[in-house]
C-alpha cells in the first residue's frame, strides 16, 4: 500500500487515526499502542504478506539480542560477541535478498557452474528496517540500556508512516 493510494488516503489512514485516538481517549495506552502496532503490521504485510515473516524474526531476533547484551551480568567479550551475531544476522538478511542473485551468476560465470537463479522479490523497507536494528544494537551495546517492552519495541521497528520512508530519518 502506497501513501498516495486510495486505499491508504480514504481507507486505511482515516480508519487507523480515529480507532486510535478513540482507544487512547478510553485511557488504554498500551492498547493504543497494540493497535498501532497491528496497523502498522497490516500496512506492512498488504503487498506480500508472506514478509510478515521476515519482518517478525527480525523483530524478536534484534529484540531478544538486545535484552541479552543488556543484562548486567555477562561479560564484555560475550556482548561483543552478542553484537558481532545481531550485525551478521541483520547483514544476512540484506545480502540474500539484495545480492543473492548477483553472487550466484558472478559464481556461475566464474567457474562455469549452473546454479539456479530464483528470482527474490525484495522486501519492502529491508534496508531501512535493517539499519534501524542495527543501529538499536549499537545503542544498547554502548549504554546498556535496552526497552524491555516488547510492543513498544515493535511498533519502534514497524511504525507505518516511517516505515517506508526510506533509510534517512
Amino acid at each position: 500500500m502506497l501513501f498516495s493510494s486510495y486505499e491508504f488516503v480514504f481507507l486505511f489512514l482515516p480508519v487507523t487515526v480515529c480507532l486510535f485516538f478513540l482507544i487512547s481517549a478510553k485511557g488504554s495506552y498500551r492498547q493504543a499502542l497494540g493497535f498501532l502496532t497491528v496497523a502498522s503490521l497490516f500496512f506492512y504485510g498488504w503487498w506480500k504478506p508472506i514478509y510478515l515473516t521476515l519482518l517478525g524474526l527480525s523483530i524478536l531476533t534484534n529484540y531478544f539480542t538486545a535484552l541479552t547484551i543488556a543484562k548486567p551480568d555477562i561479560t564484555n567479550r560475550q556482548r561483543s560477541l552478542l553484537l558481532t551475531f545481531g550485525i551478521t544476522f541483520n547483514l544476512g538478511l540484506i545480502v540474500y535478498f539484495k545480492y543473492k542473485n548477483f553472487f550466484v551468476d558472478n559464481l556461475n560465470t566464474l567457474v562455469g557452474s549452473d546454479f539456479a537463479n530464483i528470482p527474490i522479490v525484495l522486501p519492502l523497507a529491508i534496508s531501512f528496517f535493517t539499519f534501524q536494528q542495527i543501529a538499536y544494537l549499537v545503542d544498547v551495546y554502548r549504554d546498556r540500556n535496552a526497552e524491555t517492552d516488547f510492543l513498544k519495541y515493535a511498533l519502534f521497528i514497524a511504525y507505518f508512516p516511517q516505515l517506508i520512508a526510506g533509510p534517512i530519518v
